[in-house]
């Protein structure tokens, strides 16, 4: 069984914060692929269903973002979901506006959903590294805090759009054929040469 976690921090005052990527990206995955509806489970929403034939279940964690781990260990625990098949989907300050990496391990480069998963659980779990540009170290707080602006919704649609359509790969473990799946949808919307230059379409 996958844990697909998504991290973020819950109610209406977050929802479109820039932090958030990570929760609309699982409930993209989660409209794409029929999953049932959302209901509160283990400190968090959860929704099971299968990609690919893969029986899933996601997460986002409604503990705050600093406490995601306490989260997502109760949900590994009852399950008996090992670090290999556990997925966080997160915003990364490190990459320019709509790029996406994936990786296993590694540094939480600051991000606090990342620490506490790491410290509940330990560290080699995968992430999907969701770029939203980086604004400067004296801003990160307020930046990652606020809103995407108008223009920049375009290209958050696109990009977790693209990551439900490439879920089934990345559910067999196929994370390269996905990140390149992904990075293909955004460079056929327009947006591959804008966003390597970390600027939005306009």
């Amino acid at each position: 069984m996958l844990l697909l976690v998504g991290l973020g921090n819950p109610g209406p005052k977050y929802e479109k914060n820039r932090h958030n990527i990570g929760f609309m990206a699982v409930d993209r995955i989660a409209a794409r692929h029929g999953f049932a509806p959302w209901r509160a489970r283990f400190q968090g929403a959860v929704s099971e269903g299968a990609i690919g034939g893969v029986k899933t279940l996601l997460l986002k964690p409604t503990t705050y973002m600093n406490e995601s781990g306490r989260s997502v260990a109760e949900a590994a625990r009852f399950y008996k979901i090992a670090l290999p098949d556990i997925v966080a989907f997160h915003d990364e300050l490190d990459l320019a506006p709509g790029k996406l990496r994936v990786k296993v391990g590694g540094g939480n480069a600051g991000h606090n959903g990342l620490r506490s998963i790491t410290a509940h659980m330990g560290n080699d779990y995968k992430r999907v590294r969701l770029g939203i540009g980086h604004p400067g170290r004296d801003a990160v707080l307020s930046y990652v805090l606020n809103d995407f602006g108008r223009g920049e919704m375009e290209w958050v649609d696109v990009l977790t759009d693209a990551v439900a359509d490439g879920a089934d790969l990345l559910a067999r473990a196929e994370d390269n054929s996905f990140q390149n799946k992904v990075h293909l949808r955004m460079d056929a919307a327009g947006f591959g040469e804008v966003l390597r230059l970390g600027a939005s379409k306009t």
